[in-house]
């Protein structure tokens, strides 16, 4: 297959509905060609590609499971051959299930570590030998690990390892120009925050920040945007909180 040049490519991880889609299309609108990635949603993956390529973007759905090192390879390797050698990866996949620590099976723990924590692991090692110097590298956490809230306790272990990763990859990648930081939204309507919540849990919620209201995932687009772009290049190893002011 022929590679089609492009001035940047970005790499979105879990891109195919919520903060992942919203991020997908921001880039694009900014210029990037876009690897939409997605695990199992291929109707919605297809049809977020669809909708970017009938606006003049490059775009392709690459099927992955993040938390597994082949299919991070392939992922990376599609994309190259596809639309070029990837300049910004969005590592936006995740799971959230809340339990009380003493609640949470085997399965759950590890089905969230395997994706939040070994799917950030997995990106990240690849971009290391894959993506061009300059790039550009955001991770996900969450404002949850500031609030310390009952429930959140296996969810925010997977986050505050991707702090973690982030602060010190950053300074790993010394000499490529690559900057490595991470945001933490606060609660964002989107079904990964309101499914399994009461009308009542998610109007608590809503009037949390002082800006009393849900965040929405252009919110977040928005500050991937910045991150990505060339305004923070002076920006590295920092967790950025967009929360609405909740903590």
């Amino acid at each position: 297959m022929n590679t089609i040049k492009n001035a940047q490519v970005a790499i979105v991880t879990g891109a195919s509905r919520g903060i992942g889609a919203a991020v997908a299309q921001r880039l694009a609108k900014d210029g990037f060609a876009v690897a939409v990635n997605y695990a199992s949603s291929s109707t919605e993956a297809d049809a977020l590609v669809a909708e970017l390529t009938a606006a003049g973007t490059k775009a392709i759905a690459v099927k992955a499971d993040v938390a597994n090192a082949d299919d991070v390879r392939r992922m990376f390797e599609i994309t190259e051959q596809q639309l070029g050698k990837v300049d910004v990866l969005v590592n936006n996949a995740g799971v959230l299930k809340t339990l009380p620590l003493a609640d949470t099976s085997d399965a759950l723990y590890d089905q969230t570590f395997g994706i939040n924590v070994r799917g950030t692991f997995n990106t990240l090692r690849e971009a290391a030998a894959r993506m061009n110097n300059g790039g550009r590298i955001v991770n996900f956490s969450s404002t949850t690990l500031a609030l310390n809230m009952p429930g959140y306790a296996i969810y925010n272990g997977t986050k505050a390892a991707v702090e973690a990763f982030t602060h010190v990859f950053a300074k790993e990648l010394r000499g490529r120009d690559i900057t490595v930081n991470a945001v933490a939204p606060g609660p964002i309507a989107t079904s990964l925050f309101l499914d399994g919540k009461t009308e009542e849990q998610i109007q608590t919620f809503a009037k949390m920040p002082p800006l009393q209201r849900l965040g929405q995932p252009d919110d977040i687009a928005s500050v991937v945007s910045f991150l990505a772009g060339p305004d923070a290049g002076w920006v590295n190893g920092q967790v950025l909180r967009a929360n609405g002011g909740v903590a």
